[in-house]
């Protein structure tokens, strides 16, 4: 059983930062694409970014430019999203999740999520 258990959320004002976690469990993740997605109040979900654990991330330039980086830690099986300079329409519930397969940005391509961790950033 695949699990994804983000982490990390909380209340940041304008202008802070958050490191969010995603910590993947029940099977060897190598092949696997991970990536982070988010969803605020009355909006679809939208995607963030995405890395491969043998490498390479991508952020999309449009949501996040310069702001967020992916990263992750093999030996812990866990994937990062960094966000800096956060601003209130950052404020959302943020997902991790993962696919067995090539690139893709469409949640209904990704067969595990997570629960989610809000993300709330005041004014």
């Amino acid at each position: 059983q695949v699990q994804l258990v983000e982490s990390g959320g909380g209340l940041v004002q304008a202008g802070g930062s958050l490191r969010l976690s995603c910590a993947a469990a029940g099977r060897t993740f190598n092949n696997y694409l991970m990536a982070w997605f988010r969803q605020a109040p009355g909006k679809a979900r939208e995607f963030v970014g995405a890395i491969r654990w043998s490498g390479g991330s991508t952020v999309d330039a449009d949501l996040v430019k310069g702001r967020f980086t992916i990263s992750r830690d093999n030996a812990k099986n866990t994937v990062y999203l960094q966000m800096n300079s956060l601003k209130p329409e950052d404020t959302a519930v943020y997902y991790c999740a993962a696919r067995l397969s090539y690139y893709s940005n469409k949640p209904n391509e990704y067969n595990y999520w997570g629960q989610g961790t809000q993300v709330t950033v005041s004014s």
